[in-house]
């Protein structure tokens, strides 16, 4: 089998296996944005009783492997009688991670907003919340785009290593056609170019949210 038949038989396999990846991707960064919203906020409130738990998780998603941490939620939590389905391990595993990571990226850019920002908001009558929705948040939101685009693209290499929970994304779905092959080398090479691909249309979306966001 040439080059040519050869990516052309696994070509169905792998985009479909790209599909799931990019899914998989969004899913996680919506669900890494539920979680990073609300432990960014916790993280600013004056309240060491929410303060510190929000700092704790932060901490240990950002200073253990994700690999662990997959590894835990699929194979370690069974043992005290919670069980997860793969797609459901591998998407709670990477939005917890990416929430870690999303919600440093909210604080900053809630904290880079001019303190005036709150005081003149407030001297309109506005209270905290109505400050934070209406006032902070739609200027923090331009500073964070970029970390956030980041954060989805890490997102979409992240993907393969729920192939470990026997999850068929890109990864897995490339080992299968070389299981069948025996060719590594040019699947590999044509996962890597799709793994780019992904990438380079995430940029593109960055760039142009940025440009919207700057009129």
């Amino acid at each position: 089998m040439n080059l040519q038949e050869l990516l052309h038989a696994a070509a169905p396999v792998m985009l479909q296996g790209a599909l799931y990846t990019l899914l998989f991707a969004v899913a996680a960064m919506l669900g890494g944005l539920a979680i990073g919203f609300p432990v960014a906020v916790m993280r600013m409130l004056p309240y060491a009783v929410l303060r510190w738990p929000s700092a704790l998780y932060v901490s240990a998603m950002r200073g253990t492997p994700l690999l662990v941490q997959i590894f835990v939620i699929y194979y370690g939590l069974p043992s005290i009688g919670i069980e997860f389905e793969p797609v459901t391990a591998g998407v709670l595993a990477l939005s917890l991670n990416a929430g870690a990571y999303l919600s440093e990226t909210l604080r900053g850019a809630i904290s880079s907003i001019a303190l005036g920002q709150w005081r003149a908001a407030y001297s309109l009558g506005l209270n905290y919340w109505q400050t934070l929705g209406y006032v902070v948040l739609p200027q923090a939101l331009r500073v964070a785009v970029p970390s956030m685009s980041n954060t989805l693209i890490s997102l979409i290499k992240d993907t393969s290593l729920v192939s470990v929970i026997t999850v068929t994304e890109l990864m897995l779905a490339t080992k299968e056609v070389i299981a069948a092959t025996f060719q590594p080398l040019p699947l590999y090479c044509a996962a890597a170019l799709v793994y780019w691909a992904l990438s380079l249309l995430f940029e593109a979306l960055q760039g142009y949210a940025e440009r919207r966001l700057r009129h």
